[in-house]
């Protein structure tokens, strides 16, 4: 067991001095941020930083003034120190990557108060200085052993990080024509702007005239620049983007103001053609802030008991998603209530099937393993624990749900109680399908409209090279 030991004002001499090294990280300005609450752009901006190099000394220098509290208080004189206060002069910036070294000298003992003066000093790894000063502490009287405490691991997540990731890039590809069903809200029509703005899309505003254009005066934007297809009602809103979608005049299309069931019973009805000869499924793409990587769930929104035929289709327009979205090999995890194969839960034996399938080259491009339950699809330590040696387990990057039923909670409690962000699209169609909701946040939204144009252009390459 490691401990931590303080030495006593009378073990200390003028002279005597202490040092460690740390490297600042990314993580350690936020951390600092989230526990003083100072939000300074100073401190969290870059770009606003450099542009301001006094308030960056100052920033980072703070950060070193804490190494300077915790030698002290950790190492000399220890535990049992009272700090009284410093002086401190920041040299210079401390950069992310800067590695630091922290040291601190005896230079002046009062032994009537029990105080020690201590010279400070900051340098970084070129050895130049960064910081400066002084600091004045009443030293410990007796001596004081302790176990050193394990601090807990802190996890920082940049929310939005990963689909702004997924907006980059699709940034330069040429925008897609894309139908957007019946915008006849104010969310729906701007959130479709919105992305023709950031250059991912060229709307064309499917539905009735008069309604679209009421909401864009009461909404104060300009779809002057943008088509407007001039249908008389929602059913012809539909059927116009199926047909724009088959003749190629549309590249994409979008939901706008209808109920994502109603969209979707719509396009996938033979009758409109949007068929491949493939069962169409959705694909959600979530960013979980306790998840090392992006997580692809299918699919709880389109199939609600999908046969073994279904699920391979599912388990294959899934794997295309994540390889679109530059994972190689995608592993993927076949979910249901236990790791073995039950006769009487015909999940697992769905799974079994399905990984045969893989064996055979009827599923390609992915890992697949299978029964696995949720927590050993995510967590390795889960899967150690109950012996299952897989190269899926642990480090799934999909997630294949029994059905729509169990597919739907699992979503929502990712959302509600992990904080998970939800993108995603609709794929086996003719074209990608961008399915949003009221609930998604505007991040989300352009999200899934970057998908759907780098799943287009993927396509689009693929016919090229053909």
């Amino acid at each position: 067991m490691e401990y931590i030991e303080n030495r006593t004002f009378d073990e200390i001499a003028v002279g005597d001095s202490a040092s460690l090294t740390r490297t600042l990280t990314e993580a350690d300005i936020k951390l600092f941020a989230v526990m003083s609450g100072d939000v300074n752009p100073a401190h969290l901006d870059e770009e606003y930083a450099r542009n301001d190099m006094f308030h960056k000394i100052i920033a980072h220098g703070m950060w070193g003034g804490a190494l300077i509290s915790t030698l002290l208080g950790t190492q000399l004189p220890g535990p049992g120190t009272i700090y009284l206060g410093q002086t401190l002069r920041f040299r210079r910036p401390v950069a992310v990557g800067d590695t630091i070294t922290v040291s601190v000298q005896a230079t002046l003992k009062d032994a009537e108060k029990h105080r020690i003066t201590f010279d400070c000093a900051c340098v970084n790894q070129a050895g130049d200085p960064v910081i400066g000063g002084t600091a004045e502490v009443i030293a410990p009287s007796e001596k004081v052993k302790r176990p050193r405490v394990s601090l807990p691991d802190v996890h920082l997540h940049d929310h939005g990080a990963r689909y702004r990731q997924l907006i980059a890039a699709a940034a330069g590809l040429p925008p897609i024509r894309t139908g957007v069903v019946h915008p006849v809200e104010h969310s729906a029509l701007l959130e479709a702007i919105e992305a023709a703005r950031a250059g991912l899309i060229v709307p064309l505003l499917i539905g009735p005239e008069a309604k679209i254009r009421a909401v864009a005066d009461e909404a104060g934007v300009d779809i002057g620049p943008y088509q407007l297809v001039a249908v008389e009602h929602r059913n012809a809103a539909l059927a116009k983007a199926a047909a724009l979608a088959r003749s190629g005049e549309a590249d994409a299309l979008m939901n706008g103001s209808l109920r994502p069931e109603e969209f979707l019973r719509a396009l996938v009805d033979p009758a409109n053609g949007l068929g491949t000869g493939h069962r169409m499924s959705h694909v959600f793409v979530l960013d979980v802030p306790t998840y090392p990587r992006p997580l692809f769930l299918t699919d709880s929104m389109m199939n609600v008991s999908p046969t073994l035929d279904d699920k391979r289709d599912i388990v294959q327009n899934a794997i295309r998603l994540a390889r679109v979205l530059g994972i190689e090999q995608p592993k993927v995890a076949l979910l249901s209530a236990v790791e073995t194969i039950n006769p009487r839960i015909r999940s697992t034996l769905d799974a079994a099937a399905l990984c045969k399938m893989v064996e055979r080259g009827q599923i390609s491009g992915g890992l697949v393993d299978g029964p696995l339950g949720f927590d050993t699809a995510v967590s390795a330590e889960a899967a150690q624990a109950q012996g299952i040696t897989s190269p899926v387990a642990g480090q799934a990057d999909i997630l294949v749900v029994p059905d729509l039923e169990s597919g739907t909670m699992l979503v929502k409690q990712l959302e509600y109680l992990a904080d998970a962000e939800s993108a995603g699209v609709v794929l086996g169609a003719r074209v990608p399908i961008v399915l949003t909701s009221s609930a998604d946040n505007p991040l989300s939204r352009m999200a899934s409209c970057a998908i759907a144009l780098l799943l287009a252009q993927a396509r689009h390459s693929a016919l090229a090279h053909a």
